[in-house]
């Protein structure tokens, strides 16, 4: 992590134009295309989730914009971000935050996921979290195709912490799609850079699904 100098940052200007918004947080949802990763996830017995949540932490890290935050009026930039998501037991319906490491290894990650929410036992380990916001938020919402979706937040505008959430895939022109939601702060994201993301997104799933070996085809 390194503090950023205002004076010769390229975005003061955004920076100080947005946060003088009581609210600058804003979503967007989008259908992405899990057609083939959603075959490549079974094939390679992947759980589909924990992949989802790898390839879309994996194009976060990729993306400066989206590492940015603030602490006590100055912006900061980490190097690498986090996930923490939603995870519900077998036969329970009461969620639990797992926060977990990010790991440049789909198998890994993939393991690491299902050893760490397994083992959880507290629904939210604020301990974890305390002091820290190196990460973003997951959530799925399984059961709803949703076109539209809020996330509740602080109402602090400096939140710079990203929100996702994705429902329930459907079919339509024989392309399996999944409602995919993100909330963002405009401090440091604009919609120039939303349209990176899922650039990168799209194109980290498309590399994924069309090799033989995976983790190769995503460092190559």
């Amino acid at each position: 992590m390194r503090e950023i100098d205002l004076d010769t940052w390229n975005r003061k200007e955004h920076f100080l134009f947005f946060r003088r918004m009581d609210y600058p947080i804003y979503n967007i949802c989008f259908d992405l295309d899990i057609t083939d990763y959603k075959f490549f996830a079974k094939r390679n017995s992947l759980s589909f989730t924990n992949a989802l949540l790898y390839l879309s932490i994996k194009s976060i890290n990729e993306l400066e914009n989206f590492r940015y935050r603030v602490r006590e009026d100055k912006v900061v930039l980490h190097d690498i971000i986090h996930p923490s998501f939603a995870y519900l037991d077998d036969g329970s319906d009461l969620f639990k935050f797992v926060v977990l490491d990010y790991s440049d290894d789909i198998f890994d990650f993939n393991a690491a996921a299902y050893r760490q929410a397994r083992a959880q036992q507290e629904f939210f380990p604020l301990e974890k979290l305390s002091g820290r916001d190196d990460f973003v938020f997951f959530s799925s919402i399984p059961g709803i195709s949703f076109t539209g979706i809020d996330h509740t937040i602080h109402l602090n505008r400096d939140d710079a912490v990203p929100r996702i959430t994705w429902g329930k895939y459907y079919e339509r022109e024989n392309r399996i799609l999944l409602p995919y939601n993100i909330q963002v702060n405009h401090l440091f994201i604009d919609g120039y850079h939303l349209g990176k993301f899922k650039e990168r997104l799209d194109a980290n799933i498309r590399i994924i699904s069309s090799g033989d070996n995976p983790e190769k085809a995503l460092k190559e």
